[in-house]
């Protein structure tokens, strides 16, 4: 099973955790790494290398980070250019988990459930007014 390690500022990497709990139930190799304010940059290193060995099955790991270019992404990437099998995103939502928590363990490659674990990120990112069209859009072509 491909392992998750959330992380962001605050407490938004525990919040996630806590409603990826709440909607689909506890998840093995899965963990979230806080970055609250007045910690430093060494302790989050220090926490997230500790997280890889603590969620790690073999079969990779990625990271999913709320910031392009904050602390925990930055730390991230370090850590992921050390390993071929460690990837890193960002933009974390809870719409890429409720479309790829249960694909852990069909995909066995990282890299791919890294790019499918975007796209279902991005899918999530929509307005209602879009939507709203794109359903009547669809209701009209099939006259």
């Amino acid at each position: 099973m491909i392992a998750l390690i959330l992380t962001g500022h605050g407490r938004i990497a525990s919040g996630m955790q806590e409603a990826i709990v709440q909607v689909f139930g506890e998840q093995a190799a899965l963990c979230a790494i806080d970055f609250p304010e007045g910690n430093s940059t060494a302790v989050l290193d220090a926490t997230l290398r500790q997280a890889i060995f603590s969620v790690d099955q073999g079969e990779g790991v990625v990271f999913v980070a709320d910031l392009l270019g904050g602390s925990p992404f930055r730390i991230a990437a370090t850590i992921a250019q050390e390993r071929s099998d460690i990837e890193v995103v960002t933009g974390l939502n809870l719409q890429m988990f409720a479309e790829m928590l249960f694909e852990r363990d069909e995909i066995h490659d990282v890299a791919e459930f890294r790019q499918r674990l975007v796209a279902a990120g991005k899918n999530g990112v929509t307005s209602l007014a879009e939507r709203l069209a794109r359903k009547r859009e669809g209701a009209a072509n099939a006259l």
